[in-house]
């Protein structure tokens, strides 16, 4: 399906509620969580899913597959379900996640941070979430990006901002737009009136007559229209101008339509030049590096996380099960190239279990033991062929060696 709209809805959603603070967010991250609980959930649980997915729950679940099953090459993806015991409530709903969907025993909190890590070119350092002992289960997705742009940008004084602007004080070194390979204009929305807008193009990657890319657009309106406004024209401008042919999109205003002079979001001139046919128009632009790092609390309503822990609450027969739903996200944007990742994570917790008593052994070998290595071979849990059962090694442990230095050193991570 195309997923722009509905993903355009849950971003204003998601960046109304974090409000116009600095910060970065990843709806979509968030949008594929929700959908792979979807597929639980019944009765309201359902329609209140739909409703925060913008999508009928099939529709949603098939998407959030295709997406992670087939990532694309410059966002990296991921989705783990980690639970304290799987149960068999849940192995109809376990079934429909997608097929390389990580899965197996709640890990430690030092486990899940090295996760975001390995899953995010080490970009997001922490999970999202803390693993209590009351957590029966976490449901997770990463998505990341690092990219180079296809051409770099120039660098230009801060004061280039102009002087409506505050930053430009700040500032002492800004971007510029070089001669060629980017694209500036100035559009007109439904959202946030006349816009700047600035696209620059990741280096692609191409194999086998694919090429896959990343734009990145920037939009820039009047400084008193709402964030929201400016955020939602951001997203229509930004789809246009990845996949609708130049000209049938979002209105491209001509300089020619627009006064001399300077405002907050440009300064337009005229120059004499030498040359035949239309009238020329050239645009630049000016902008600042930036970074982010962002955490968000995914449990207020209308996220659509309520309505999933009761989904799965229903499953195990206990419906007001508590849950935490919470995303990590980092970004930054600079000459050469842009960096984003973001982990959602979506956690139900259980009370703790009463209290009780247990007796805990450490086993200790301190003095001579027998080792006896035993060949298994089995086909659908049962033995098959010669092998099984078979002892092939057996030892009688006497004299002990010392651990080698080389065994001292960490082993090299593989990924």
């Amino acid at each position: 399906m195309d997923l722009t709209g509905p993903v355009a809805r849950y971003a204003e959603r998601m960046h109304g509620f974090v409000g116009d603070g600095h910060h970065i967010a990843s709806p979509l991250g968030a949008w594929l969580l929700l959908a792979l609980v979807a597929p639980a959930a019944t009765g309201a649980a359902r329609a209140d899913l739909e409703e925060a997915l913008g999508t009928d729950v099939r529709t949603a679940a098939a998407t959030a597959e295709a997406l992670l099953t087939a990532p694309h090459p410059l966002v990296a993806s991921a989705s783990a379900l980690w639970e304290r015991a799987a149960t068999a409530d849940l192995a109809g709903w376990r079934a429909t996640l997608p097929r390389n969907t990580e899965t197996g025993p709640l890990p430690d909190q030092a486990t899940l941070d090295a996760w975001a890590r390995e899953r995010t070119f080490g970009l997001v350092d922490r999970f999202p979430l803390t693993v209590a002992p009351d957590t029966i289960l976490i449901l997770a997705t990463a998505l990341a990006t690092r990219v180079s742009w296809e051409t770099p940008f120039e660098v230009e004084s801060g004061d280039a901002l102009g002087p409506d602007s505050a930053w430009a004080s700040r500032l002492r070194r800004v971007l510029r737009t070089p001669w060629h390979g980017h694209d500036c204009w100035i559009a007109g929305t439904a959202r946030a009136g006349d816009v700047a807008v600035h696209a620059a193009a990741a280096r692609p990657e191409a194999t086998g007559g694919r090429e896959a890319g990343l734009l990145v657009v920037s939009v820039a309106a009047a400084p008193d229209v709402p964030a929201a406004d400016v955020l939602a024209a951001a997203h229509e401008v930004a789809v246009d101008a990845a996949t609708v042919p130049r000209g049938e999109g979002v209105a491209r205003r001509s300089l020619y339509d627009l006064p001399l002079g300077e405002t907050p979001l440009w300064s337009l001139r005229e120059e004499t030049t030498r040359g035949y046919g239309a009238r020329e128009e050239r645009l630049t632009a000016v902008l600042p590096c930036w970074s982010a790092e962002s955490q968000h609390d995914l449990t207020a309503a209308g996220f659509g996380f309520g309505a999933a822990a009761r989904a799965l609450g229903e499953l195990v027969g206990v419906p007001r099960l508590p849950y935490e739903a919470a995303q990590a996200a980092t970004a930054r944007y600079g000459r050469y190239g842009f960096e984003a990742a973001a982990v959602s994570a979506f956690g139900m917790v259980t009370g703790l279990p009463p209290e009780n008593v247990a007796r805990v052994a450490e086993l200790r070998y301190g003095h001579p033991y027998a080792v006896v290595a035993v060949a298994t071979d089995t086909r659908d849990g049962l033995p098959d062929g010669p092998w099984h059962g078979l002892p092939v090694y057996s030892a009688w442990v006497a004299d002990p060696a010392e651990l080698p230095e080389a065994d001292l050193a960490d082993p090299p991570r593989t990924f």
